[in-house]
């Protein structure tokens, strides 16, 4: 046998193997995809191009997250933290309650206290502070550490805090943690942080995804406070520096309770997933510190995939006069554009603030190519000016909030790992309720006439983005 015909059967050979991979992650595919169109994507993907296909689905397209899940959590147990059966909802909120806890199997805890903290000018001197007053345990999840001036501080903070002899442990995003360099996990590790990184690229066995990416923003500090809502550890956080084009506006939130321990434990269960360490459970939690009824809702891409949906769904269903939204990214499920339609039809005011000049524009494109939806429906939608306004909030009437980290598109509601609490406290609603009113107040509403007048090529370009919102 000469060269050409051993060159000949190695192709052959290979042509075999790649048509075998290529059936067998279809099927992969066929079994294991919770949507049509995703499973459809990869299916053509691996069969039109099988010599590449198999291999991005086998890197990028199998979710691994819940068999490990399922491996550290022993007899199926559940994350949920300490709690007993749960405080009593409000008169007239009844089934609003009742819908999360069958959505979430966790019941609402009273006698909490929830502090509106606007950007890092209020966030990152409370965090802090909280740190410095440590004495037990200091648990820090973060989807971006930067290793600016304001994460140095943070670094230093955390030092100290081991120094003293407080359990402190810092987990970083595999992904996340890669927008900065040097790198947070070396700054940390320099002041003795213990750090953990949460599904990090590695060579071998091959795996990096840039979904599954934790999400959640956790500091909880002794069983004195928790910190939860949509600031990173960065400079870029602090909104009042106007000489910085690339600020965030943003909102975070300070509890005090009993809900403590419920956050405590999402820790927990993200740090054994991250390391493989089972450890003790999370503390009970903070004493009596005021009147908030709250409940955490975890969701992610394993066996609590689409909580937050169910949630979404069903609380825009209960509305009785005002539904308000405030969001970076706006690109939800049909079901989630269904149930606000038929909320705006039926009278509620649902309105919708978005960010006038997005930081990825391709998100702001595939948003504007689906907004006639809503408007023709009667939501009212309206763009805020600059600086990117980073802050995720949802309203319902005057009594329910929901604050955290996840974002109102597929990535939050599908592919990242999130933590939202409910807040049944019309004290805090009606903050919250005065800084929506101004950040409207100063907005821009967005018309039918706008989006339907865009020029053909920016018709094009949004439709192009908008053809991939379930992957943006």
């Amino acid at each position: 046998m000469n060269l050409a015909d051993h060159a000949e059967l190695a192709g052959l050979l290979f042509a075999v193997g790649a048509g075998f991979a290529a059936i067998l992650t279809a099927g992969h595919a066929v079994l294991h995809k919770r949507h049509s169109r995703a499973a459809f994507g990869w299916i053509a993907l691996c069969l039109l191009i099988p010599a590449v296909g198999p291999v991005i689905y086998y890197l990028f397209g199998i979710n691994r997250v819940r068999r490990l899940a399922n491996r550290l959590r022993p007899d199926g147990e559940h994350e949920a933290a300490p709690g007993g059966p749960g405080a009593v909802a409000p008169p007239g909120l009844e089934a609003l309650a009742r819908l999360g806890a069958a959505v979430t199997e966790t019941p609402l805890v009273g006698g909490n206290r929830v502090t509106v903290l606007h950007s890092g000018e209020d966030t990152f001197p409370a965090m802090l502070a909280a740190i410095e007053q440590a004495s037990v345990r200091v648990y820090l999840a973060t989807y971006i550490f930067d290793t600016d001036a304001t994460g140095k501080m943070f670094a230093a903070a955390l030092g100290h805090a081991v120094e003293r002899g407080v359990d402190v442990r810092v987990l970083l995003d595999g992904a996340g943690e890669l927008y900065t360099f040097p790198r947070a996990r070396w700054l940390l590790r320099r002041h003795g942080v213990s750090v953990a990184r949460f599904l990090p690229a590695r060579f071998f066995p091959p795996a990096f995804s840039v979904n599954l990416r934790n999400h959640r923003k956790i500091l909880v500090v002794d069983d004195h406070v928790a910190f939860a809502g949509g600031i990173n550890i960065s400079d870029r956080y602090l909104a009042a520096r106007t000489a910085n084009p690339g600020r965030v506006v943003d909102l975070h939130f300070a509890l005090q309770g009993p809900i403590i321990g419920r956050i405590a434990a999402i820790f927990l269960h993200d740090w054994s997933f991250a390391t493989g360490a089972v450890l003790p459970p999370a503390p009970e939690g903070g004493r009596v510190a005021g009147g908030a009824l709250c409940r955490t809702v975890v969701d992610g891409p394993d066996e609590d995939l689409d909580r937050l949906v169910a949630l979404l769904i069903g609380g825009i269903g209960l509305a009785q006069r005002r539904i308000a939204i405030m969001t970076p990214y706006f690109l939800p499920p049909r079901e989630v554009l269904g149930a606000l339609q038929a909320a705006a039809l039926r009278g509620i005011d649902v309105a919708i603030l978005l960010p006038e000049k997005n930081n990825l524009p391709y998100v702001h494109r595939a948003t504007r190519h689906a907004l006639w939806e809503y408007l023709k429906r009667g939501v009212r939608v309206y763009y805020q000016p600059a600086p990117f306004v980073h802050s995720k909030l949802l309203l319902i009437d005057d009594d329910y909030a929901q604050i955290g980290s996840a974002n109102l598109d597929e990535r939050s509601l599908r592919l990242n790992f999130e933590l939202v609490v409910e807040i049944y406290d019309r004290t805090l609603v009606s903050e919250l309720d005065r800084h929506f009113a101004a950040a409207r107040a100063r907005s821009r509403e967005v018309t039918l006439q706008e989006v339907d007048g865009r020029k053909l090529g920016r018709r094009l370009l949004d439709g192009i983005a908008w053809l991939f919102s379930p992957y943006l």
